[in-house]
């Protein structure tokens, strides 16, 4: 299947999109808006926003990001994603999947964070997950979920790959391996092969 990256420079998503979540417009730095609202099916959760991510004004925009190929790939989107702004809102109007960041300062690389930016900031993704209540907090990568949980007071968290067994608030916690091309560890049928259990998670709970 043919991929096509949809490259817009300069594309504000804050601006174009104003239905959104308006914390967008609180943060005191360019980032990528919250795609967060009551009803979501999940909530994807990466680490921070990359800088390229920023400026092209979608996540996951690294061309060399595997998120939206294993998506694709995965079957959880039933139809042909399109990585770019455009689909990103589709996810989050007709599939209800919202996305945000355990950090919203962006970075060229992870390694950029520091303590100070998880104290400041993964209090306030648990008060958006308490209170929009996402069915899964779909989170990428180990490290965004036990940075997240570390510095909102539960350091005893034991992580696997997967369903998980402690919850945010009424929400479930779903862990696959970050898609970042920095994660070499895990291939690209590796992070599809989690995106497929997450979709058969999601598919079981549907209503009957």
């Amino acid at each position: 299947m043919a991929f096509t990256f949809i490259l817009e420079s300069g594309y504000r998503v804050a601006n174009a999109l104003p239905y959104l979540n308006p914390q967008p417009c609180r943060y005191r730095m360019d980032t990528l808006p919250d795609y967060i609202d009551h009803g979501l099916k999940a909530l994807s959760i990466g680490l921070n926003p990359s800088t390229i991510s920023v400026r092209m004004g979608f996540y996951f925009a690294n061309p060399r990001n595997r998120f939206w190929r294993a998506l694709d790939a995965s079957g959880l989107i039933p139809e042909e994603v399109i990585p770019g702004p455009q689909f990103q809102e589709r996810l989050f109007q007709l599939y209800r999947i919202g996305f945000t960041d355990v950090v919203k300062r962006p970075s060229a690389s992870a390694k950029a964070l520091r303590a100070a930016d998880y104290r400041e900031w993964a209090p306030e993704l648990e008060k958006k997950i308490l209170e929009y209540a996402p069915g899964i907090c779909w989170f990428h990568g180990k490290m965004a979920a036990k940075n997240f949980f570390r510095y909102t007071g539960r350091t005893d968290v034991l992580l696997e790959w997967g369903m998980q067994s402690v919850t945010v608030g009424h929400s479930a916690a779903f862990v696959s391996p970050n898609p970042s091309p920095a994660n070499a560890a895990f291939s690209l049928q590796d992070i599809t092969g989690w995106y497929r259990e997450l979709a058969a998670i999601l598919d079981d709970m549907k209503p009957a």
